[in-house]
């Protein structure tokens, strides 16, 4: 079939095993202040059987290499609640121009030895690294994508960032230690 023969409402769909380039580049934890805003949706799965989304900043996500995804979660949080119990979730997001959903298995990260204070300073957080079953970008030839949800930091945005790096470097600690 020609290019002038493919609809123009055709869904081009991209299927990865492994975090493309770009996206490895934009999780590797650095220039986090130019990446404010960046939103992903974390979808779990509660001990009822509901799917509950989790919105999660950058300061708060860690790819190590490629195939895993490092998070930094609330021990409070219900996210950190399903991951502990069932280990799967999607994490979804708009990046260049395509909507992501990356399914996952998780464990949870061991707390990096001798940092028990440093985590304790971070709010105690609870840390997993998930695995990529599989990852799917699709976009449609008649529209770009050109943002998912995003966010602004309002006040205390210099406190949250300064965590945000505070966590992103733990999450690099943890994820070589794993």
């Amino acid at each position: 079939m020609t290019d002038s023969a493919v609809p123009k409402h055709a869904q081009d769909l991209d299927i990865f095993d492994e975090w493309p380039d770009g996206l490895r580049a934009f999780f590797d934890g650095s220039s986090l202040a130019t990446k404010i805003g960046f939103t992903a949706s974390l979808v779990t799965n509660d001990a009822n059987g509901h799917l509950r989304t989790s919105l999660l900043g950058i300061g708060e996500l860690y790819v190590p290499d490629s195939r895993r995804l490092c998070l930094a979660l609330w021990p409070q949080a219900r996210a950190a609640r399903a991951l502990a119990q069932n280990r799967r979730a999607a994490l979804t997001f708009v990046f260049d121009e395509a909507f992501y959903q990356v399914q996952l298995a998780f464990e949870p990260l061991p707390v990096v030895e001798g940092a028990e204070e440093e985590l304790k300073a971070l709010g105690g957080l609870v840390c997993f690294s998930g695995s990529i079953d599989t990852g799917e970008a699709q976009r449609v030839r008649y529209a770009r994508i050109t943002s998912g949800m995003t966010f602004e930091l309002a006040e205390g945005k210099d406190a949250t960032f300064e965590r945000w790096i505070e966590q992103v470097e733990y999450l690099k600690k943890a994820a070589a230690q794993a």
